[in-house]
């Protein structure tokens, strides 16, 4: 179907960034209602008139990686210990798949959650990821998790690390390139909800999206990427449109329980690979990835109305994007924000999307 006709029928949002509040109600209710049902999400999003009520962001500030772990999630330590019960805890870290550790999460931020989880939770935690890379048609996970230092955390603690590309998947009927519905194959284990996923990486820059917080190396990551067929390579083919959409569309069944930032040393530029690091000094953590990545494009002096997958979640009621209903515990991000430097295609991306 052509782009004009969908954007005609479906979301006036979509097409000429009229009401965003509208735009699920629009898009449920539309003519096209019918036609695109396989793209839609299974449960509607909550209202934005409706909304997410206050959230809650612990925040630090400081140069000891571990130990501001522990300071930015030990006010949430009653909401943890409480959905964690009877689960299996799955921290997903963020490994691009190339030779820079800036590129990933820091295993010092692992080491500083796992301290924090270790007096009150005595079972196997995963450290679980699915890189993009293949080597000699083999998922790339294990590579990586030896290039960025993680194997010595099965021996210092009660972990496991674990490659998702080997996990079973559903799919997921998303927008491709023309807004046809198109299959994309995401990994089950982030739908099983006996499973506690908390979503843990560095503030980023990002070359197509903006930006890399928590919700995208959920919403990233989910994709499979196995001997079949690269999924996550699928959902930047879409293009950015479609890829925030998307986004946006994932995020309403599998966004993380908890959502922590690392911005002790930050990347800019022409992230998620290419960018130079910034020296920050921050860290957060909240129950509500939307908002814990509201708070992380204020320290970046991101416009939050530039990034479109979280304007969508934020507008459509998938957590709270309203900075005067996010609580702060713990300090002052206001104080200790930092322009981060974008990328080289910043521009044409937000108008990619927003067209």
């Amino acid at each position: 179907m052509d782009e004009r006709i969908f954007l005609d029928e479906a979301s006036d949002y979509l097409r000429a960034r009229l009401d965003r509040r509208s735009f699920m109600g629009r898009l449920l209710l539309g003519s096209a209602g019918t036609a695109f049902a396989s793209i839609l999400p299974s449960t509607p999003a909550r209202s934005a008139e409706a909304g997410p009520g206050e959230s809650t962001v612990t925040f630090a500030a400081g140069t000891d990686r571990r130990e501001m772990m522990h300071q930015v999630l030990k006010p949430l330590e009653k909401e943890i210990r409480e959905g964690i019960r009877g689960k299996q805890v799955i921290i997903k870290p963020n490994m691009v798949g190339n030779e820079t550790p800036l590129c990933a999460t820091h295993p010092d931020a692992i080491r500083g959650v796992l301290d924090f989880l270790k007096p009150f939770h005595k079972k196997p935690v995963l450290v679980a990821e699915s890189t993009g890379r293949r080597y000699n048609n083999k998922s790339g996970t294990f590579r990586h998790f030896e290039l960025y230092k993680y194997l010595p955390l099965e021996k210092e603690y009660n972990v496991r690390l674990h490659d998702l590309n080997a996990d079973p998947f559903r799919t997921e009927w998303l927008a491709g390139p023309n807004w046809q519905p198109w299959d994309v194959r995401i990994i089950e284990t982030y739908y099983n909800p006996n499973n506690y996923i908390i979503s843990l990486c560095r503030l980023k820059t990002h070359n197509a999206v903006v930006v890399t917080l928590t919700a995208k190396n959920i919403l990233f990551g989910a994709p499979i990427n196995d001997n079949i067929r690269h999924e996550k390579r699928q959902m930047h083919l879409a293009g950015r449109k479609q890829m925030n959409f998307n986004m946006f569309k994932l995020a309403q069944n599998i966004g993380p329980d908890l959502a922590i930032l690392d911005g002790v040393e930050g990347m800019e530029g022409n992230g998620p690979t290419a960018g130079t690091p910034v020296e920050h000094g921050v860290a957060l953590a909240s129950t509500d990835f939307i908002a814990a990545d509201r708070v992380g494009c204020q320290l970046m002096g991101v416009d939050f109305a530039d990034v479109g997958y979280l304007s969508y979640c934020a507008d459509a009621g998938v957590g709270q994007g309203d900075l005067s209903k996010i609580r702060i515990v713990g300090g002052d991000p206001s104080k200790h924000v930092v322009a981060y430097k974008l990328s080289d295609t910043v521009e044409q991306q937000i108008r990619d999307w927003k067209m």
